[in-house]
């Protein structure tokens, strides 16, 4: 199926690693050029490298942190000049951590405010004057399934990725007019090292081994198992696409049906 996305520019935030990383994968494998960026500099030159290699893709990367509003405008900046523009955008940031209401503090709060957040409306501040130019664009949030049903001890997702929604509601409803799709991807629990992570915290907390929270996570699912991060990247890369192109201002749920409501 040709998903008419050659030579479009696919900017991908946090991409050095898991979803990320899979997303930009997946973008290079149907011909984009792709932007990557993240925190570590090893870790992402590794990811990019390994993208260039395999897929003979052209490939701009740069570590930043995308709470500094500034350095995501200098490489928005950066990847419209080697480019030419961009086209699609997928706006990622690592999660907060897993904390109850009472044990997180003002600072985490702030935080996670800034990385999953305002980071996601920064890139957009950039990204959209690109994308009227050429009365095309794709704006997809990647989040959780957080937004949807509330997951224990994960508070400061649970109200933070909920205000991303918003945005891009907000965001669909305004630029609709100007041929910019903006929509919301929420992956379930999904073989990450975020999720390891979370499954190191629970164990702590419960005295279950970390391989009875992944089952118990795996078991809550219908399909009774973890997503895998490139079944997150393909319906990425599908929202992106011409196949989704009256697909806007929604929430997408890619978490093998944990989410029991309607």
């Amino acid at each position: 199926m040709n998903l008419g996305l050659k030579d479009r520019v696919a900017l991908v935030a946090a991409s050095s690693q898991g979803i990320g990383r899979a997303t930009a994968e997946a973008f290079a494998a149907e011909g984009c050029r792709i932007a990557m960026c993240a925190r570590n500099q090893q870790t992402l030159q590794a990811a990019a490298g390994k993208i260039r290699k395999q897929h003979n893709s052209d490939v701009l990367a740069e570590a930043f942190d995308v709470t500094d509003a500034a350095a995501v405008s200098r490489f928005v900046a950066s990847v419209a000049d080697k480019f030419g523009g961009v086209d699609i955008c997928v706006t990622n940031a690592g999660g907060p951590p897993a904390k109850g209401f009472l044990s997180a503090g003002l600072e985490e709060w702030q935080r996670a405010l800034e990385l999953n957040f305002l980071s996601t409306v920064y890139f957009a501040r950039e990204v959209i004057p690109h994308m009227q130019r050429k009365h095309w664009g794709r704006i997809i949030t990647l989040t959780s399934i957080t937004t949807k049903q509330p997951v224990t001890d994960l508070v400061l997702s649970n109200a933070v990725r909920a205000a991303v929604v918003g945005l891009v509601k907000s965001l669909a409803n305004e630029f609709g007019k100007d041929g910019i799709l903006v929509n919301n991807v929420g992956p379930g629990f999904t073989a990450t090292d975020r999720l390891k992570e979370l499954a190191t915290a629970r164990s702590s907390a419960s005295g279950k081994s970390e391989q009875e929270i992944f089952d118990g996570w795996a078991a809550d699912a219908p399909l009774k198992r973890l997503g895998e991060p490139r079944e997150v990247a393909e319906t990425i890369v599908w929202l992106a696409s011409e196949r989704a192109s009256y697909i806007t201002g929604q929430t997408v749920l890619v978490d093998g049906g944990m989410y029991k409501g309607l």
